[in-house]
């Protein structure tokens, strides 16, 4: 049988990082103080933010949680295609009254966010997108800290070997999928996905992608996860920083499916289908951060006017699930049966 998770929790439920606004300090500790396990999303944000939000969680909890970082990704974009998705969604952005954003590169502020984790590391610190080097896993390690790396299929499984616990996110998970590469391969659904990844990984296993309830949670433990994440069943909860249009299309019933696309950021994500999305997900070309940079203006604007068929409404399969209550309910719940 695999360990059973690197840091003290009473439930084994962890609340999946949701970058770009939802993961917050309240948030975090509130399922951390009821249980499981709360995580930060550096994603987007500096290292002195990071930090911020990092202060912040400690002053609201004492129990362990994690904070979760993007490994560095540019994708080699095509300026062609790139100029000519630019052109095909210039009337959105004059529709909202803004500009597009400039498509460029970065690598999310990672060395000082390493640096500042190292410094003064929390319980864990999770991956996205790709596996660290050995040596910092080690790093890591030696200040007691464990290192989650998210995949989504075996060969990435074995390629984070190094790593304490692995997430493994089935395409059923809300937003970005967290695979190494930026490639047109399909997505796996977590049922098929875990026991695949348990025949060849020995190391304690995070299941993710669909967790609403405590049924869910029950098949996964069973499946030989240690714990389950649930992201999309937090963003009603009080504690969440979901914005205020997210919010509402969740239980708008204009919404009645969810589907991957490239159309908001360059990367699949999963979201709920809207008009955005319906237009042009066959037009986006697979460059991340490019495609995000160049959206994020016209999202800005979305959000601000209240449009939601403008903006990426990340949710995963089980959305309509969620519920508004707090998040230590949530947390609980999970697990009772």
């Amino acid at each position: 049988m695999p360990d059973p998770m690197p840091w003290p929790s009473r439930l084994p439920i962890v609340q999946a990082p949701m970058a770009g606004g939802a993961s917050t300090p309240e948030l975090a500790a509130s399922v951390s103080g009821a249980g499981g396990l709360g995580f930060l999303a550096a994603g987007y944000k500096t290292a002195a933010q990071m930090r911020q939000e990092i202060e912040r969680t400690r002053e609201l909890t004492s129990r362990p949680f994690g904070v979760n970082v993007f490994m560095p990704t540019a994708d080699e974009a095509d300026q062609a295609e790139l100029g000519a998705y630019a052109q095909a969604i210039e009337g959105e952005a004059r529709r909202l009254g803004t500009e597009l954003g400039v498509p460029r590169g970065g690598d999310d502020d990672f060395t000082a966010k390493i640096e500042d984790l190292l410094a003064d590391p929390p319980a864990v610190v999770g991956f996205t997108f790709g596996c660290p080097e050995d040596e910092l896993v080690r790093a890591f390690r030696r200040k007691g800290t464990a290192v989650v790396v998210t995949v989504t299929s075996v060969a990435e499984a074995r390629l984070a070997s190094a790593a304490d616990v692995l997430c493994v996110q089935g395409e059923e998970a809300g937003g970005h999928r967290g695979s190494f590469a930026n490639t047109d391969t399909e997505g796996m659904g977590l049922d098929r996905l875990l026991p695949r990844i348990r025949e060849v990984s020995r190391l304690p296993l995070i299941a993710a992608g669909g967790i609403a309830s405590a049924a869910d949670v029950s098949r996964v433990l069973s499946a030989g996860a240690v714990a389950a994440a649930a992201g999309t069943a937090f963003l009603l909860c009080p504690e969440s920083g979901t914005g205020a249009v997210h919010r509402a299309a969740l239980t708008d019933p204009r919404f009645t499916r969810t589907a991957m696309t490239r159309a908001f950021t360059g990367r699949p994500a999963r979201g709920l289908v809207n008009r955005f999305m319906t237009e042009y997900s066959g037009r986006a070309p697979a460059a991340y951060p490019q495609v995000h940079h160049l959206t994020a203006p016209l999202r800005r604007a979305a959000a601000a006017q209240g449009d939601a068929e403008a903006l990426h409404l990340w949710a995963g399969t089980s959305w309509h699930r969620a519920r508004p209550v707090p998040a230590a309910r949530v947390t609980v719940d999970l697990t009772a049966i």
